[in-house]
């Protein structure tokens, strides 16, 4: 079954939903049996590329609102993210330019890594408040996915390498008609806007799974000491 996700790593509610359809295709049998595609799409493409500013003091200063105004809107996502195991830090988070992260997560793909890659920096820049506009952070986590920094290295130096890719997802999310993310699509059949509950990802993947012709397995739950076979010793 493949699932592609138009996401973008600026966005509180890819990251949420991602989390959502992870533990969705955990609970609803599917572990092994799905291949995750991630798509760019930029929700800040006019953010600016150097160091990111606060979050609180960048939205104060581009929406006319208080200090107060924005938290009271960031508390409710932080619930949110609560609900999936996330715990985000918005006292720390930074506007992010992500055009960067996205080509050097096109980069990652080919050695598949890409996946890991998101997790890693979508965790840096909610939970630990990374600067994703800083190159060295984007060149840790390649590091710490044992790839080749001076490849990774070579990409951002170029401003043309993987561009062709966003632009292909960019294409694919207009022929679509996503205008917001996160966006799932499974087996170009059925779509999922934004961080649903869990049981709309498990009904839709079980939907996809009986237009494919996959079956579900059994999640094991205990030790199986407390069971008989061929009689039952006690």
């Amino acid at each position: 079954m493949k699932i592609e996700i138009f996401s973008d790593f600026s966005c509180p509610f890819c990251y949420i939903g991602e989390k959502e359809l992870e533990r969705a295709i955990e609970e609803a049998g599917y572990t092994g049996q799905v291949e995750i595609e991630f798509k760019a799409f930029q929700i800040a493409p006019e953010a600016p590329k150097e160091l990111g500013q606060n979050f609180y003091e960048y939205w104060m200063a581009h929406h006319q609102v208080t200090l107060e105004e924005v938290k009271q809107m960031t508390a409710g996502i932080v619930e949110r993210a609560k609900e999936v195991g996330l715990a985000y830090n918005y006292d720390e988070i930074k506007t992010a330019h992500t055009e960067n992260a996205h080509r050097l997560a096109k980069w990652t793909k080919q050695y598949s890594k890409d996946v890991d890659y998101n997790e890693a920096l979508m965790a840096a820049y909610f939970i630990e408040g990374k600067d994703l506009n800083d190159e060295a952070v984007l060149l840790a986590i390649i590091k710490n996915l044992g790839l080749n920094i001076a490849e990774a290295k070579e990409v951002l130096s170029s401003s043309d390498a993987f561009m062709e890719e966003l632009h292909k997802d960019r294409y694919d999310a207009q022929q679509i008609g996503v205008q917001s993310v996160p966006f799932f699509v499974f087996e170009n059949r059925y779509g999922i806007k934004g961080a649903e509950p869990n049981e709309v990802f498990v009904r839709t993947l079980h939907q996809t799974a009986e237009m494919v012709g996959l079956k579900s397995s059994v999640k094991m739950v205990g030790n199986g000491k407390l069971a008989c076979k061929d009689g039952c010793k006690l």
